[in-house]
């Protein structure tokens, strides 16, 4: 039974992500189950340490014990909301909520084991106060995860034609396969560009030739083109000009002097493209 996993914290960014784990679903015929894992390190703020100070430790066990009953009403609610999203969007398979206490990269190295997706928003419940700005949980998630993540955008919008941007590379490989073979993308419009930035055009070339051999043997009819330029100018606005639903790509290259100097290719599409982009490691 194939299962999809989706990351919630109540935010708006987190019930566009259930309306997409409930798309994914449907199409996989899986399963979904719903995580909202409880930060540990909110009661071990310096708030914390200030009132056991002042009020002594038998006050302040009491108090912390009303924040963590608290924060137990609160998981619960978030995730009957986020249940109700699922279900709402349509999804024939079981859904299930799972409520962990911890940190999420850590939580999901077990919730994750048996998942074939991990779903989750761009932004999180501070999504208002930084808009520009990629949630941080979300970025260590991606690298953490042994698991394709499809990272949600603010609105949902049906999927209907679906881009690859494809290098070659051994995540990109992994992106391909999956499109090629996943029942999730029978029927939908598939794009698959390569970008001769860092490549002469011969690989390039040779590249997308490869990828277009694969996804015709999948049953695909592809559009195929290479482009020129820098990889996150090019993607990003061959998305805006062709009306793209889903971006399909490899994640985080290894190049770390690179994304020390001028940042992540990977962190930008996600920035800079408003629809959802789904990661392979």
């Amino acid at each position: 039974m194939k299962r999809i996993l989706v990351c919630t914290d109540g935010s708006p960014y987190a019930q566009v992500s259930c309306e997409y784990a409930a798309w994914l679903a449907g199409r996989m015929k899986a399963s979904v189950e719903i995580l909202y894992v409880t930060d540990l390190r909110q009661f071990e703020v310096p708030l914390m340490a200030d009132l056991s100070g002042s009020l002594g430790i038998q006050p302040y066990q009491a108090i912390l014990g009303q924040l963590q009953e608290l924060e137990g009403k609160k998981a619960k609610v978030i995730l009957e909301n986020a249940q109700a999203a699922v279900e709402k969007a349509g999804t024939a398979g079981e859904v299930k909520s799972t409520h962990e206490t911890g940190l999420l990269v850590d939580c999901l190295t077990d919730s994750e084991e048996n998942c074939d997706v991990v779903v989750l928003g761009k932004r999180g419940e501070n999504a208002n106060f930084a808009s520009e700005h990629l949630g941080s949980t979300m970025e260590r998630v991606v690298r953490a995860s042994r698991r394709p993540c499809l990272v949600t955008s603010r609105s949902f919008q049906p999927v209907t034609r679906v881009l690859l941007a494809y290098d070659g590379g051994a995540s990109c490989r992994k992106a391909l396969d999956f499109v090629a073979q996943s029942e999730a993308f029978r029927g939908l419009d598939l794009h698959i560009v390569t970008v001769s930035g860092s490549m002469d055009a011969d690989t390039a070339l040779g590249h997308l030739r490869s990828a277009e051999a694969t996804a015709r043997e999948g049953g695909f009819e592809p559009v195929c083109q290479m482009l020129h330029g820098t990889p996150e100018e090019q993607i990003s606005a061959y998305v805006s000009g062709n009306e793209i639903n889903l971006l399909v790509m490899g994640a985080y290259g290894h190049n770390r002097i690179r994304y020390l100097i001028i940042g992540s290719t990977t962190t930008e599409m996600i920035r800079v493209c408003k629809i959802p982009v789904l990661l392979f490691r």
